[in-house]
């Protein structure tokens, strides 16, 4: 028998509480205008980890209210409505569905710390009600919902903010205004690293979810049937359906800082590969804890990134980003280093243009001049940023194993490539002490229409379904002609 179609009126008339309005359904709008003076009511959704940052952040800004504590987690909820009246003198409402919040309003803004399959709904139902939308990174858990968000954003001209806070850092700013006017060369190579030690997760197994978790809307937009204890509050991470790994969740950071550094005009890769493994743990996680990933643009810049989460003697944290340009210099902890040279000389960079407030204050400052372009990092930044990490994800997940080597990468011609990964490769090796026997995953070169967002020649079949995830009803990313 043919299971009956739940629409989505049907499905927000019994998920919501009583009396709330279904606004994704029905009415839709922008944002309000909001005075100098005016006080601007946030509500935080994803109340554990990196939600209380956003609580404190926001708390810290003056006439700002936090109106809505939202989580499925029933004692999140309540631990964080009580630290809130405890701190600001006031009474936020708690909820478990975003929607509550979206349905009110006198909320001006969303702020969502949520596990990652959720920021892309989060943003573009925020959108969809009139409601600024400080997004935590990254702003998406794929590629085409990523664009999505963007056409939400232009539609009803809300700020949107992503959580790259480096953005509101003017002496990045400052340097990379100093690398794009040609202070050092042409910029070949922009690198970016998420090096910090982290460990295995084990196995869970299969479980009833606990009775405080709402785990239908815990699971939101991602297709999992099952509740197992390493998903809920953090480990959700390390599995593809909901997370992206540690490059697109730290390295979401310095993968925007350095396509940042690249010429302003650029937007999506050419064409992209990835090769690693998730070594040594022997655990219930899926994505790689080493990786090594190349990214190509249109005019012949390259971004390299390296994952290295497994810890030994010696490790060495790198959360940074390096500078290589086309004359043999380069430009690593703010030190710059001639073609050849050893000793480093210290750059004196001056502020570059940001909006000011640091990342909480700057989106109230984009709230209250009603200016979606004075974000600090906005949608476009972080549609962008999060791409390329998408697209070398992809390449991992269509790879194939091959015995652990140095020369197992498919790197052609491209010395440098087999450089920076021979690097990785010799910490693997004599660092971590992957042994004989041990295989990386080596993905392939991926092509890419950076214009229509869409995978062309070899393999593109298989990258092209890695584009957009299914979605569970009643929570699926509406499409662009419906947004």
């Amino acid at each position: 028998m043919k299971k009956p179609s739940t629409t989505r009126r049907s499905f927000l008339k019994a998920s919501l509480a009583a009396g709330t309005a279904a606004v994704i359904s029905g009415t839709k709008g922008r944002a309000k205008i909001i005075g100098a003076n005016d006080r601007v009511r946030i509500a935080v959704a994803g109340l554990n980890g990196r939600g209380g940052s956003h609580i404190g952040g926001f708390m810290g800004q003056k006439n700002v209210e936090i109106a809505y504590l939202v989580d499925p987690d029933a004692k999140s909820v309540s631990r964080r409505v009580e630290e809130v009246k405890r701190k600001g003198n006031y009474s936020p409402k708690g909820a478990a569905d975003i929607r509550v919040a979206l349905a009110d309003k006198s909320v001006d803004a969303i702020s969502t710390a949520a596990p990652n399959h959720w920021h892309a709904l989060m943003t573009i139902w925020g959108a969809q009600a009139g409601k600024h939308v400080y997004v935590e990174k990254p702003m998406s858990h794929d590629v085409r919902e990523g664009r999505i968000a963007v056409a939400a954003q232009k539609k009803y001209g809300v700020v949107i903010q992503h959580g790259t806070q480096n953005r509101s850092n003017a002496k990045i700013a400052g340097l990379h205004e100093m690398i794009n006017a040609g202070k050092f060369g042409n910029l070949k190579i922009s690198y970016g690293y998420c090096c910090k030690p982290r460990g295995g997760i084990g196995f869970k197994s299969p479980s009833v979810s606990p009775s405080n978790l709402d785990w239908n809307l815990w699971r939101g937009p991602a297709v999992i049937d099952t509740f197992h204890a390493n998903y809920v509050h953090y480990n959700w991470h390390w599995f593809w359906e909901t997370g992206n790994g540690d490059l697109n969740n730290q390295g979401t950071h310095q993968l925007d800082v350095a396509r940042w550094a690249m010429d302003p005009k650029l937007t999506n890769p050419t064409r992209v590969m990835a090769i690693g493994g998730r070594f040594q743990w022997g655990d219930q996680g899926e994505t790689p804890n080493s990786m090594f990933g190349i990214a190509e643009y249109p005019n012949g810049q390259q971004l390299f990134f390296n994952v290295r989460n497994v810890n030994y003697k010696g490790y060495q944290r790198q959360v940074e980003n390096e500078y290589y340009f086309e004359d043999g210099g380069k430009i690593i902890r703010n030190e710059y280093f001639a073609k050849g040279s050893e000793k480093g000389e210290k750059l004196d960079i001056p502020d570059g243009k940001i909006t000011p407030g640091g990342n909480w204050g700057s989106f109230i400052n984009a709230i209250r001049a009603n200016d979606p372009s004075m974000a600090n990092g906005n949608v476009h930044d972080a549609h962008y940023g999060c791409v390329v990490g998408h697209l070398i994800n992809n390449s991992y997940r269509l790879g194939k194993n091959v015995p652990f080597n140095k020369k197992a990468g498919q790197f052609g011609d491209n010395k440098d490539a087999f450089e920076h990964f021979g690097r990785l490769h010799d910490v693997m090796s004599n660092g971590v002490k992957v042994k004989d026997g041990s295989n990386y995953t080596v993905g392939p070169w991926l092509n890419f229409d950076p214009e229509n967002e869409i995978h062309t020649g070899d393999n593109a079949d298989a990258a092209n379904a890695l584009l957009k995830d299914f979605n569970r009803p009643g929570f699926e990313i509406p499409t662009i002609d419906k947004v």
